[in-house]
Order: C-alpha cells, then sequence, then structure tokens
C-alpha cells in the first residue's frame, strides 16, 4: 500500500520523506536552521558584509599598502628664515691676550674693572693703567710694562678667508694702525698694509678688515665674505627694508632686512627651501585620504588602526567570555555559599567605577613613560577584568534554568564528573546567548576603546587605532579645515559598532526558538 502511495506521488511530480529520511534530517539540522534565520534577516546580512569589508579592509588592506604605518613623508616649503643678524657696535668690546693667563674670577673681576674704571683700576694685587688712543681705542697695560694685555675698542676684525683667526697682538696692530691713520705695520717679520676702509693686506692679498658692524650668520658654517657685508651695511644705512647680492658665481640671492628696534639689531632673511613634515597634506594620487599632522599617510593609518582596535575589542571580549563563563558556571551550578560568594564579588565589580579607573590608570602609565606596545596589553587587560561580571550573571541565569532538566539529571545518575557536567553539558547550551551578547559587547568595547584613544589614555603613537586618529580633532582649526583627517575614521568606527549590533540583533533572533520560519 505504501509502495503504491509512493508511485502515486512520484507521478504527480511530488516527493515525500520518511521519519527517519537522512536528507529530511539534514533538512532540519538546528545549525541551519539558525544560519537560514540569520540570512533571511536583510538587517544582520547587511551588518554582516560591512564587518567582512571592515575585516578585509584593515587586515589584508594593511598588507598591500605601499606604506608602514609609521612612515614619515616630507615636502619642500618656501620658507623666510633668518640668514644673518645685524648689530652696530656702539658700546665698545674687551678683548684679552691669550698670554693673560688669568683665573676665571679674575678674568670676569678684570673685565668688569675695565668697562667701568677710568684712567686705571686695581685686580687683587697687580695694577692696571688704561691710554686712551683716539675715540674708539683703549689700551690696557700692566703697570711698569709696554706690552698691552687688553684693548678695549667698538671695531670689530674679521678675516678675508674662512677659517682664518687672529691673535691678539694682531688685531691690536691692525686697530692702532687704523686709529693712528698709519699705512703699514710690522708683524711676525712681516710688513702688513693698511688700505682705505679698515682694509688690511699682506702683498696685495687681502688678509683682514675692520668695522663697527657685527655681522653674524645663522648657521656656523656659512662664511659671509667682505663685499656681502659692505654691501648689506651700506643698505642698512640707506634704510632699505630689502637687500639683493650677487656672488662670484653670478647667483643672485634676495634677502629682507628687518630692524629689531628692542634689540637694536637687524635680522636679514632669506627664502630657503627647507625639507619639512608633509603635515596635512590634501588627498593626492599618492595619499588618497592625505596626511596627518606627523605627514603619515591617513589611508594606511586607517588601516592599521582599524586592526588595532578590533584586536581590542575581540581580545578583550575573550578575557570576558573566560573569566564570566568560569565564574557563572561555576556560581550557577553549585548554588548555596558558593554562588552567594561570586554573586557579591560581582556586586562589588559593578560598584567600581570603571571610568576613573582606567583614566588614573592611563595618567599612571603615561608618568611611567610605558612602552606604547606593553600599554596596549595592558589596556586589554584591564578593560578585560572590569567587564565580566555582566557575562558571569548571563551564564549563572541560564545554567540555574539548566541544571534542573532531565538531561542533567541524566547525566548526574550515569556518574559525570562535575567538571564535564558544567563544561561538557551545561555550558554548550548557554553559548548561542553567550555569542549573542559577546557580538553585542564587542562595540561597546571599540567604542570604549576610541574614546580613550581620544582622551590620549588609550593606544599611543606610533601605534594607530581610530580613536587617537580622531583625536586631531580637539583642534578647532583641524576640525574645520582638514576633514579628512576625522571623517574617515570616524566613519569606519560608527560602521564598525553598528555592524556588531546588527549582527548580535540578526542572531538573536536567529537563535529564539519561538521565530516564525
Amino acid at each position: 500500500m505504501s509502495d503504491n502511495n509512493q508511485n502515486s506521488n512520484s507521478s504527480s511530480g511530488t516527493t515525500s520523506y520518511s521519519l527517519n529520511d537522512d536528507r529530511r534530517v539534514r533538512t532540519l539540522s538546528p545549525g541551519r536552521l539558525v544560519a537560514r534565520r540569520f540570512f533571511r534577516n536583510r538587517v544582520a546580512v547587511t551588518g554582516l558584509v560591512i564587518l567582512v569589508f571592515m575585516f578585509v579592509f584593515s587586515f589584508i588592506g594593511g598588507l598591500i599598502t605601499p606604506y608602514k604605518e609609521d612612515q614619515k613623508f616630507y615636502r619642500t616649503e618656501q620658507k623666510q628664515g633668518i640668514f644673518a643678524a645685524v648689530k652696530e657696535n656702539k658700546e665698545q668690546k674687551l678683548v684679552i691676550s691669550e698670554d693673560a693667563g688669568f683665573s676665571k674670577v679674575d678674568g670676569t673681576m678684570f673685565e668688569a674693572m675695565a668697562k667701568t674704571a677710568k684712567g686705571s683700576f686695581k685686580v687683587k694685587t697687580t695694577s692696571y693703567t688704561m691710554e686712551e688712543d683716539g675715540e674708539d681705542l683703549t689700551i690696557i697695560f700692566p703697570e711698569g710694562e709696554e706690552n698691552p694685555i687688553a684693548f678695549v675698542s667698538s671695531y670689530v676684525v674679521s678675516p678675508e678667508k674662512q677659517g682664518e683667526t687672529f691673535p691678539f697682538e694682531m688685531q691690536y696692530l691692525i686697530l692702532k694702525s687704523i686709529t693712528d691713520q698709519e699705512d703699514s705695520f710690522e708683524y711676525d717679520g712681516q710688513t702688513y698694509e693698511v688700505t682705505e676702509g679698515g682694509g688690511v693686506s699682506l702683498d696685495g692679498e687681502p688678509v683682514a678688515y675692520a668695522s663697527r658692524y657685527t655681522v653674524n650668520p645663522q648657521n656656523a658654517d656659512t662664511f659671509l665674505t667682505r663685499q656681502f657685508k659692505e654691501e648689506l651695511i651700506a643698505d642698512i644705512e640707506a634704510q632699505k627694508e630689502t637687500f639683493s647680492f650677487t656672488d662670484e658665481n653670478g647667483e643672485t640671492a634676495e634677502y629682507t632686512i628687518k630692524f629689531d628696534p628692542a634689540t637694536n639689531s637687524w635680522s636679514i632673511l632669506k627664502t630657503v627651501d627647507s625639507y619639512v613634515f608633509d603635515t596635512y597634506g590634501s588627498p593626492s594620487m599618492a595619499h588618497w585620504l592625505g596626511t596627518d599632522r606627523n605627514g603619515m599617510d591617513m589611508l594606511t593609518r586607517l588601516m592599521y588602526g582599524g586592526r588595532v582596535s578590533l584586536y581590542i575589542g575581540f581580545i578583550v571580549v575573550i578575557i570576558e567570555t573566560l573569566i564570566g563563563v568560569v565564574l557563572g558556571g561555576i556560581s550557577g551550578y553549585f548554588g548555596g555559599w558558593v554562588d552567594n560568594l561570586i554573586m557579591r564579588i560581582v556586586d562589588i565589580f559593578y560598584c567600581i567605577p570603571s571610568m576613573p579607573i582606567i583614566i588614573i590608570l592611563g595618567a599612571a602609565m603615561d608618568a611611567s613613560r610605558v612602552d606604547p606596545q606593553i600599554r596596549m596589553v595592558y589596556l586589554m587587560l584591564i578593560l578585560g577584568f572590569l567587564g565580566w561580571p555582566g557575562i558571569a550573571r548571563l551564564v549563572r541565569g541560564q545554567i540555574l534554568s539548566l541544571r534542573e532538566q532531565e538531561f542533567m539529571t541524566a547525566a548526574e545518575a550515569t556518574g559525570l564528573s562535575v567538571h564535564r557536567r558544567i563544561f561538557r553539558h551545561l555550558i554548550p547550551n548557554v553559548i548561542p546567548q553567550l555569542i549573542v551578547t559577546m557580538t553585542m559587547s564587542l562595540g561597546s568595547t571599540i567604542i570604549t576603546e576610541a574614546t580613550l584613544s581620544f582622551l590620549g589614555l588609550g593606544v599611543k603613537f606610533p601605534f594607530a587605532s581610530w580613536g587617537n586618529i580622531i583625536n586631531d580633532v580637539n583642534d578647532t582649526y583641524v576640525l574645520t579645515n582638514y576633514w579628512f583627517i576625522w571623517i574617515p575614521a570616524g566613519i569606519a568606527l560608527l560602521l564598525t559598532v553598528l555592524a556588531f549590533n546588527l549582527v548580535g540583533d540578526g542572531l538573536r533572533d536567529a537563535f529564539d526558538p519561538k521565530m516564525k520560519r
């Protein structure tokens, strides 16, 4: 009779299965039912697609990007920088002989007395005589000696060639010859000629010159020629605001002359090519999302930032789940004083102000200058250790209802150990609720990490996270002018947290046995 029914069903185009048919069992498996319910939820599938994209973007994108996470980029900028400083010597300067042999204290006393004394002065047991030679030269002799030990003048002797220096005696002879209007002087067996304008030459070759202006280059390796100084001083005396100079190679450079009345000196500014960080560079073909304040590629930082945020989110949730499942399982199964003890611990953790504690610990790590990589480990441990009570209560509640079921009575009757009863029979029945809770917790954990990083208490440079990328918006100028710095990270953070919540909602609906097919 059954054969006839089966034949008739086959002839009519329909196929019926018996209850023990393997294909029917496979069709009704719980896993497939859950998957079918989940994938029928378009909102949950949308969240899953977003998560897949974020994982690919963060993990695979970070591998294929041509740049490193902390790679800095530079650009050339033209800036006006200080090239030299010019000061007119309206006050006379003291020059002391190298052979004076003063101690530090005696030298300080000698210098103070030489600037204020008139005619003569005494330092400890030695007396000194001051003789004026014209308006700009005062010579200082030890009493009873003919050779000077120092002089005071408003003129400064400069070399014609780079690297040359002149001893005290030659500087003295140059200034004395200029003051006495002599044509030459003898030094070290050679005759030096004094030319017009304070120049000194040997055998027709310029050697040195004296000037009342001090011209010091900003860079100690830069040598300024006499021609440059004289032309510059001429333009300063003519009260010009710009200065142009053509060097011996025919290259012309433009300078800006800026007077500072506070120091009674002139700053000579020159436009130079400066090699600087490509800070807040606009989006381009080389950098699709521009560069940040450190000159790093924003797209690459966004990829690595997603990797760090997801790492932290998953590890924190795993730590929370492990602690919560163990303590919640023990509490729910044994009950009695064990349950009371663990639940009081849970209550204590609920009363702990998590955010202030995390902020205090973050400030302490800042003060201790903890390595950024170790700091991330500490952050994950702290967040995981403070977040387990909710999962422990969930597991305890589920086990309290499951331990009275018939299958647990059968497991106890067969003599299974307590460990196997809890972790092989009770906990697996809580996994669906755990999966939903873990999925929903991932979003909140990522938000917490982003908040701490935004406040400067989470992930530290050079590591990137979406939170410390958005940290740049604490500057109003960046917020309004450099949208490509913070908007992409904000969108990535928003989409990821939203996607985790959508997937969590979808899993909750899929695991609900009361859902309609």
